[in-house]
Order: structure tokens, then sequence, then C-alpha cells
């Protein structure tokens, strides 16, 4: 599902009354339905519902959705319009006029002092202020009215975005001049700014609503950002033929663990094997060998020639893809063998966790990391390698820099891991949960990427696979073990079930 930047949101809705032959004000009756009938399934009539509608189209789906629910029996809807400068939209006017017209409802058009209305924790506000089309922050009275809305404790209602939220990029804004939603009903895409952290306490819960605009105009207009489903995933996954055997899907090198941190090995190598990778090697320190062998039986062992950390990462046989990092400390025996790798490795390779933190403690490494190469940093990691940011929306802007600079696949872990391409394109993964948030799971995500690098995807298809599996299979892990009792062993052991799940288009 493609982002799009919100200047190109109005392009869109003309295309849709071109294609479809109706006017804009059909088009906002069709959303405002949809929003209706989304509300009508949170809320009993009896709702005391306070309608807050701007001057511009986002204010008139607020009038037009003011107008159906009285028409439903919810008649304790009370509608404040702020046209504080006398100029309305023509379809927010059109809505105006459609709404006034009706007997007993309770409307209030503002152009100058205005009473508020009491505000409290059993309320419903509908915030249809000002929309995505935003184009500077809230002033005056407006950030008086945002501020009154959030202090009050009521149930808030955002249509397309909340009043005051740029669509995309939000550095500059102070949060507390925004309305704070507990629920955001957009349509048909989502706006950027949906997927960076520090929004989430102003857009609360967001849900899309279909409202039939034009699939074609969107397939034709440009976009850098994607949200990733499952029928993005389902035509990259190769079908597996009849007669095969274990080399046909790939043998991975697997660089992991030292003393005290052999569970990260054990758990990659687990990954590697359960999301369909033929053979794994875990090359690692010599006093692992007995945890590995036992723990996960299935893989080859390779020791290390020292006891308690890797002090050699020389390849010795043919491998497909080559990951390194998962609990193999900072040694500075480790950092030189990594340093060797880097100038030497021709395979396809995924560097996680410590091996990204080895690069941080010796910075000159980065210019030598192989073109494709896939880092998976979380965000401490990320931050170690490219200085401090203060937001993920900093983050991802320096993400998207590095990418290109290097030309390398940056996975920008989080609840929307991001996928930052070397062409600047972005991919925000829909899988997973806050149960995902253990020791772990991110060595599950390197072992998941890795085997699929293996079995011949391509880097940039390994990575968007692997993520987008690794979330859906914590998702089969929450089904069955809840929120807060998953591990990273139950991601890794529900990969294949994830795969086969989209495989099937069965239920995800």
């Amino acid at each position: 599902m493609r982002i799009f930047a919100s200047n190109l949101i109005p392009e869109i809705d003309s295309a849709t009354c071109e294609a479809q032959k109706i006017d804009s004000i059909e088009l906002m009756e069709r959303a405002a339905t949809a929003l209706s009938v989304e509300i009508m399934t949170r809320f009993l009539p009896s709702q005391r519902i306070v309608v807050i509608a701007g001057p511009g189209n986002n204010g008139g789906d607020a009038l037009a959705l003011a107008r159906m629910l009285f028409e439903q029996g919810y008649k304790k809807v009370e509608v404040f319009l702020f046209n504080v400068i006398n100029k309305l939209s023509h379809d927010c006017d059109e809505e105006r006029k459609k709404l006034i017209a009706m007997d007993g409802i309770d409307f209030t058009e503002v152009k100058h002092d205005f009473q508020p209305p009491y505000l409290g924790k059993n309320d419903v506000v509908i915030d249809g202020l000002f929309g995505s089309g935003l184009r500077q922050p809230l002033q005056g009275g407006f950030v008086m009215l945002a501020r009154l809305i959030n202090d009050s404790g009521a149930y808030v209602i955002s249509i397309d975005i909340p009043s005051g939220l740029f669509g995309e990029w939000n550095n500059n804004v102070h949060q507390r001049d925004m309305i704070h939603a507990n629920l955001t009903l957009s349509f048909q895409t989502p706006r950027l700014s949906f997927f960076f952290a520090e929004n989430a306490d102003i857009i609360g819960e967001w849900q899309l609503l279909d409202i039939d605009l034009d699939e074609k105009k969107m397939k034709e207009l440009p976009s850098d950002f994607m949200l990733v489903e499952a029928r993005s995933i389902r035509p990259l996954l190769k079908p597996r033929k009849k007669f095969t055997n274990k080399r046909d899907f790939g043998s991975v090198l697997l660089i992991a663990g030292s003393t005290g941190m052999m569970g990260a090995a054990v758990m990659s190598a687990r990954a590697v094997l359960r999301s369909g990778g033929g053979l794994v090697t875990v090359h690692s320190a010599r006093g692992g060998l007995q945890i590995v062998q036992t723990a996960v039986p299935e893989a080859m062992f390779e020791p290390d020639r020292q006891e308690h950390y890797i002090k050699d990462m020389t390849i010795h046989h043919t491998h497909q893809a080559v990951a390194v990092g998962p609990g193999i400390g900072t040694n500075e025996g480790t950092i030189d063998a990594l340093e060797a790798l880097l100038k030497n490795c021709t395979a396809p390779l995924i560097l996680d966790a410590d091996a990204l933190n080895c690069i941080a403690r010796r910075p000159q490494l980065l210019s030598m990391i192989p073109p494709h190469t896939i880092l998976t940093p979380h965000i401490g990691e990320f931050d170690r390698l490219f200085g401090e940011h203060h937001s993920s929306e900093e983050r991802l802007k320096k993400a998207i820099d590095m990418a290109k600079y290097y030309n390398i696949i940056i996975v920008l872990k989080g609840h929307y891991t991001a996928t930052v391409r070397p062409t600047g394109r972005v991919y925000f993964n829909s899988t997973g949960n806050p149960g995902m948030a253990t020791a772990g799971s991110g060595d599950v995500l390197t072992g998941v990427i890795s085997a699929f690098l293996a079995q011949g995807y391509r880097p940039e298809h390994a990575a968007l696979v692997g993520v987008f599996v690794h979330g859906l299979a914590g998702d089969l892990a929450l089904a069955d073990k809840g929120e807060y009792g998953i591990m990273a062993t139950d991601i890794a052991d529900n990969c294949g079930k994830a795969i086969r799940s989209i495989i099937t288009r069965g239920k995800i």
C-alpha cells in the first residue's frame, strides 16, 4: 500500500470524481457515510457527541457526519463550525446548508467570540477542524481549543488526521498544540506521520476507511513510502519443487555467540532452519560447541580457535549468505576479524547486533561494508553508528541518507520496522506486536532474513520478506502465548507457519 504525500491527496480525490463521474460533494458524502458507520458500531445513540468542524473540506466531512448521525437517532449531537474569517470551502458551505436545514440539531457557527461547551470524560469529540492539508501549526484560539479538548478527558475521534499534526514531518511542531486523538479515521491510505513513535499519543489507534478512491491514479502517482501487506509479500515467495535437496535452499554461515551469549547463536540458527534455509553452520567461540550442538542439533558447528570469543571470521566454504553479529561481543580481536571479513566477503551479507557495535567502535569500517549488505539495527545501535537522534522521524531521514551514501539496506527495527533501500524507498512493516519486544527477537530476525538470502532472494527482497515473516510469526506466537508470554524461541518456531499462512492466503 502506497503512502502519499499530503499535497497529492486532492489530486487523488479529483481523479476519483472524474473517473466515477461524481462531484466532490458525493465523494464527501461517501466519506461521511464510512465515518458514520464506524462510529455507530462503537457508540450508542444516547452518546453525547460534540463535533468540531473547521472551514475546509475536513470540516465538511465533519458536518456531513453530524447530519448522518442525527438522522440515525443520535439526538445528542452538538456541532460547532469555526468560520472565523467568514470563508468556507465550497463543499463545507454546502454541507453547512444541509445541516442548518434540519430541525432540532444543535448547531453553532463560530465567527467571533466562542463560549466553549463543557466536555467531560464521558463525551465523544469529533475532530474535523483541520486535515492533512494544513500548512502551518495551529495558532491563537485554535491552540486554546486543542488544549481544551485534550484536557477534557473526552474520547476524541479525528477525521483524516489529528488537527495540528502534519501528514509528513513534524520535528518543529509542539505536540501540546495539537489535538490528541484516541482514534484516527483516515481514508484509503495512511499518512507518513502515523509511523513515527513520537506521534503515537497524538494519533491513538488508527484505522483506514475504504471510500473507493481511484486505484489507477494511486498507481500512477509517485511515492517513496510503502506499507507492506501480505498481498505484497505473497508474489515474492518462491514455490518449492518436488525434486529438491537441502542444498537447493542454500547454506548460511552464522557468525554468532561468545561466552555468556551463546543463546543468540542458538536462536538465530533455529530461525534459519524454521524459515527454510537448507543448511546452517554456526561459527562461534570454541566453548559454545556443546550448547549449540545440544540446542540445535540440525546445525553444524565450526569452532573458533578462541575459547570465549570469536577472533577469526575467515570463510572456509561456499555459503549463499553470511550473517554476523548476534552475541559476538566487541572484543578488539573480534573487531579485527570483522574488518578482515568486510574486506574479503563476496557472499550476501547481513550485519546485526554486536557486528554493528563493533563498527561503531571503529567507524572507518562503515566504508568497507560491501554494497547491498543488510544492516538490522535497533534504535540504540543505529544511534551508535550514525550519531544521536531525538526522534524516529530524524532517525528515518538519516537512515535514508546513509542507505544511499553507503549503498546498503537498513532495516530500522521498531513497531513499524522500516526497510530502507539505497534508492531511498522505505517499506514499513505491518506485522508484529509489542510482545515481540523481548530478548533475542532481533537475533531471530537475523536468522530469518539470512535464510531468505541463502534461498536466492535478492537482498532487498530478503529483507522485506524476512521482516514480514518475523512479525507474522510473532503474531502467531501472540495467539498462543499472549502478549506478555512471548519468547524469541516462540517467534522462531512459528516462522514456518507464518510462511505457510502467507502462501495459502490463510487468515493473517
